[in-house]
């Protein structure tokens, strides 16, 4: 069945928290058990990689194993093949439900206006003071995850780095990140870098089968792993139909670099205005997937690679005070495409 024959494919993708399996990255898995059976386990990871591919599912996994079992040393850790735990244990139950004592997500949150922030406002992280200067509730780990890091503004991000730098006995930061480049060298210093690879579609397929509750040979959910490009969230924000024909406007648009079509840039401005945040969501997280893409390139230059991380600045705080005042949507689209085509010039 097509989606012109049905609608009701469009999935939304489920927060990490509570999924209970993850494709494909049973070697990053090893290496954070091997790492916290280990005398030596790193405080902070830096888990790095495309957007979709799994690195918050990876963090939640890890926390929920660090709540269910405290002592490194244990028999059940040391026989454990996985970091997996079953969605009926109390730790899972309760992370799921966000009632962990132990536990603090960094993640955007809504503003005044009810809309999804673009960023982590520095106020969020200032938490990270008061939570780990406490003991831990429980008498085990304290867990501060965020997702992503990327979303920090310099303050934010400075302010993180200070816990970093002393962080107290039995305290563990799990950093996603879509462009582990772009952080501050001092943060990146600080942790341990951990890489996910984009997933093969056979993992898209299943992952996105497991999240949606589509048959693995669905033909729109098969059509969605080919285009996702390693990435489960992808794939399954492409089985909106919208959304689809939306990301691929922004991605023909990023294609054209540096040159700028501007009558498609007022048509792109049209689809993005309204109170609705998806659109502008959807718009801002294409572009971040093109500058990560960038920023990773083995072969930019160092001047390139400034550029691409200015603009990636710009974006970030363009996009935030849009949402936070509620400004005109369209300017933001001529401004960022602005910044992008600075960007992509050699």
């Amino acid at each position: 069945m097509s989606r012109q024959d049905d609608d009701s494919h469009a999935a939304s993708v489920p927060h990490p928290r509570g999924t209970a399996v993850l494709f494909g990255h049973a070697e990053a898995e090893a290496a954070l058990l091997e790492a916290y059976r280990s005398p030596r386990m790193p405080h902070a990871w830096l888990i790095g990689g495309a957007s979709g591919v799994g690195k918050a599912t990876l963090a939640y996994r890890m926390a929920r194993f660090v709540f269910a079992n405290p002592n490194p040393a244990a028999s059940d850790v040391r026989n454990a093949a996985s970091l997996a735990l079953d969605p009926e244990h109390a730790a899972f139950a309760r992370v799921a439900a966000q009632g962990h004592s132990d536990l603090l997500v960094l993640e955007r949150t809504e503003g005044d206006n009810g809309n999804l922030r673009t960023m982590i406002v520095v106020e969020q992280v200032a938490r990270t003071v008061s939570f780990f200067g406490s003991t831990a509730g429980e008498g085990g780990w304290r867990v501060c995850i965020v997702d992503s890091v990327d979303e920090m503004n310099a303050a934010g991000a400075n302010k993180l780095l200070k816990v970093l730098e002393e962080p107290p006995p039995r305290s563990l930061f799990l950093l996603v990140s879509h462009a582990p480049g772009r952080l501050l060298a001092t943060i990146r210093s600080r942790t341990r870098r951990l890489t996910l690879r984009p997933l093969g579609q056979a993992d898209v397929i299943a992952a996105a089968a497991e999240a949606s509750g589509l048959a693995p040979d669905d033909e729109d959910l098969v059509a969605a792993a080919a285009a996702a490009e390693g990435s489960v969230g992808r794939a399954l924000s492409l089985l909106d139909g919208t959304s689809l024909a939306l990301r691929e406007q922004v991605t023909a648009l990023l294609g054209q670099l540096p040159a700028v079509d501007h009558r498609s840039l007022h048509s792109l401005g049209d689809k993005l205005a309204g109170a609705d945040p998806g659109p502008l969501v959807a718009f801002i997280d294409v572009v971040r997937d093109w500058l990560s893409a960038r920023l990773s390139m083995s072969e930019a230059t160092p001047a390139r690679l400034a550029r691409v991380a200015e603009a990636w600045d710009k974006v970030n705080r363009a996009a935030r005070d849009v949402q936070d005042y509620n400004l005109e949507r369209k300017p933001l689209v001529f401004s960022v495409f602005g910044w992008l085509a600075e960007a992509a010039r050699r």
